[in-house]
Formats: C-alpha cells, structure tokens, sequence
C-alpha cells in the first residue's frame, strides 16, 4: 500500500514538472508535421492605437527611468498613449509625473489594491489594444510592436510577453532561483501557444483587445491570471510572444521571493475557487487540460506530494530488508537534493557562480510558499493589498 501510494505520489510531481512539458513537445512536434502540408497564414505587420497602462504604488524612485524606458519605445508616438494609475501613492509620484508630457495620470488618494485601480483605469480607455506593465519592469523598444501584431489573428485575444531577470555573472540565490525559473516556465508558456494558447499573462507584461475586458472582482489577488483567463473562457487564445520582454530585477533575498510567492500562491488558491469550471475539460477541453497539469497540480497536489514522497521513502526503506536497491537509490537522491538545498541556504547571502546549488532551494521555496499560501487563503488573512518586495 505504501508504495502504491509513493509511486503515484512521484508521478504526480515527475508529471508536473517534467512529463507535461515532454508531452506538449511531442503534440507540437506532431503539429509541425501536419503543418508541413499546409500554407503558413502570413502575419500583418499591425500599427493601430495602444495604451500602455502602468500601475504604480508608491514608485517615486523608479518613475524616471521608466518613462526614459516608454519614451524609448519603437512604436508611432501618435498612435501609442501612456497612462499612470498611482491610486494610494504618497510618495509624490503624482508631481513627479507632471513633469514629462503627453501622459494621462489617473490618481486617488484612497489605496484600494492594483485589481480596483486597474477597473478604474479601464473606464477612461479607448484604444483598441491596451498593454499592462509594471512600473519596475523595463521594456525591450520592440516589445509593443511584436505584441500588436500577434493581434492580426482574430483568435488571439491576449498576447503575454516574456518576463526576464537581469542576469549577473555571480548571483543570490533569489536571482539564480528566479531566473533559472522564468526560463523554464517561458518555455512551457511557447509551447503552449504554439499548439493552442498559452495559460494566462504574467502581470509584469501583457497586452488585451480593450474591448474583451470584463470587470474583476476587487478583491482578486492576481489579476492578470483573471483578466487573461477571463479571455480564454470566451474562446480566444492567449499568445506568448518571446521577443516581447521586460526586464525586471531579481528579489533582493530569498525571504523577499518567498514573501511574493505567499501571496501568489494564496492567489492561486483563490482562482481555483473562483474559476472552478476551468477544471471541467468537457467544457474547456484543452484550456482545462493545460490549467489543471500547468497549474491545479502545481497549486494543489505537488506541495504535499514532495514532502509525503521522502516520508514514506524512508518508511519502506526501514522496513525492509534492504533487498529493495531501487527505494534506497531514491531515498540517497532525494538526500543529496536536500543536501544541495541546505547548501543554497548557507550561500543564500553570498553571490556565487555555482548557481546550481540555489535552484533546489528555489524548488523548496516555491512548495513551502504554496502550503503557506493555503494556510493564509483558508484562514481568510490575504488582502489584495500587499507590502511589496524588495528588489535588489
């Protein structure tokens, strides 16, 4: 009984992280053969309005450098408008913003959470497409360019961009961990869109058709999985984009990343309960499919999994005869994984080019963060207002 349920415990984390990914490869390796047959659609080049929504909260000190950023950008300057919401802010952002030209500055001194501030700042825009950015985030000057054309599908409803971390030769474990990462969800995010659509938009960069914008709940903790999921459920496709990033700087420690994570992870529990037809695959099909391996698991069943899995290994280990290699070689490989992620923790304050040793700790990290987050959703203590991570 107890390895029955230690292989299928295994077997949901070997899928989640791994299995998922090498069947998408092989569906789109089977896509491209088909493909072969048929006439490539050819993408228009599309140059229509865009508003470029920032969402700022208390960003006085970034704020220059973000609009030498969006000045920079490689976009008609007729046809791109610039919006701040700074709802809350009382660091002076408002008067500093004065300053440049040609942007809109939504303000209200009552701090309501991004969710209500990005509802309000939806109701004075009219453009056709809207890009959503964050204030610490910087943008690639062709990064609207390439997204506004993914639009030239009218299936595509959403296009999610990519989000880097700046990278340095030696790192923290918060910046190797982080960035290691957005690597390999980037990957899995291409390989969903080019089979079908992507799961959701990361909030640091992602652009709508203004017109598919349906109101979230205030209280919502992360809102570009419901603004974008929201748009998946009418049928349109989200579409990631590679070539349009943004640069943003790792956290500035581990316990600044796990803050961040806690209340991702909180949000994530909170979707399930809000969007709980996304697991019906008889209604969603493939959209259900791909939530439930890329996130239900992740949010659910892995954390408890990972844990449950060094448990009952030791157990069968004790109690048998040794004549079981297979367990003993499985029980020393997850002891040398925890080996590497007490090593993480003892670097964890050091920069080091062995950036090895801190992506175990960022596995850990990441599962702990998902059992936390439970924790505070089920004892109702998240709050769509949140103290913000450092960033290094």
């Amino acid at each position: 009984m107890l390895t029955t349920i230690f292989w299928i415990l295994l077997g949901i984390i070997l899928y989640t992280y791994l299995g998922y990914t090498i069947l998408l490869m092989l569906l789109n390796l089977f896509k491209i053969l088909i493909r072969i047959f048929r006439k490539p659609l050819k993408q228009a080049e599309q140059v229509e309005e865009v508003t470029l929504l920032i969402a700022a909260y208390n960003e006085s000190g970034i704020i220059e450098s973000k609009m030498q950023n969006s000045e920079s950008i490689n976009y008609p300057a007729e046809k791109l408008r610039i919006v701040w919401i700074t709802d809350g802010s009382d660091d002076n952002s408002q008067n500093i913003l004065k300053q440049f030209k040609g942007i809109t500055i939504l303000h209200q001194d009552k701090r309501e959470g991004k969710t209500a501030a990005l509802n309000r700042a939806m109701k004075h825009i009219d453009t056709p497409y809207t890009v959503f950015c964050d204030a610490n985030t910087m943008l690639h000057p062709d990064a609207i360019r390439f997204m506004v054309s993914e639009f030239s599908d009218p299936r595509v409803g959403c296009v999610a961009g990519e989000k880097r971390i700046e990278k340095k030769e030696s790192e923290s474990a918060a910046g190797s961990g982080e960035g290691a990462y957005w690597k390999y969800e980037s990957f899995i995010k291409k390989l969903e869109s080019d089979l079908y659509t992507t799961l959701a938009a990361a909030g640091e960069l992602y652009a709508i058709r203004t017109s598919l914008y349906e109101e979230v709940d205030n209280d919502i903790i992360i809102d570009d999985f419901f603004i974008s999921m929201n748009i998946a459920r009418k049928g349109y496709r989200i579409k990631y984009a590679p070539k349009a990033f943004a640069l943003e700087k790792p956290s500035a420690n581990i316990r600044e990343e796990l803050k961040r994570k806690v209340r991702i992870a909180s949000g994530g529990i909170q979707t399930i309960f809000r969007m709980p037809s996304l697991l019906n695959i008889f209604r969603y099909g493939f959209l259900s499919f791909e939530f439930i391996s890329h996130k239900f698991l992740r949010w659910t069943l892995v954390p408890m999994a990972i844990p449950a899995i060094f448990v009952l290994n030791l157990i069968i280990c004790l109690k048998t005869d040794f004549s079981l290699p297979l367990f003993l070689s499985l029980f020393a490989l997850q002891v040398l994984f925890y080996i590497i992620v007490l090593l993480g923790v003892l670097f964890e304050r050091r920069s080091t080019r062995f950036k090895f040793l801190f992506l175990p700790l960022y596995i850990v990290i990441m599962n702990y963060a998902q059992i936390a987050g439970l924790s505070r959703f089920l004892g109702r203590k998240h709050s769509v207002v949140w103290e913000k991570a450092k960033r290094s």
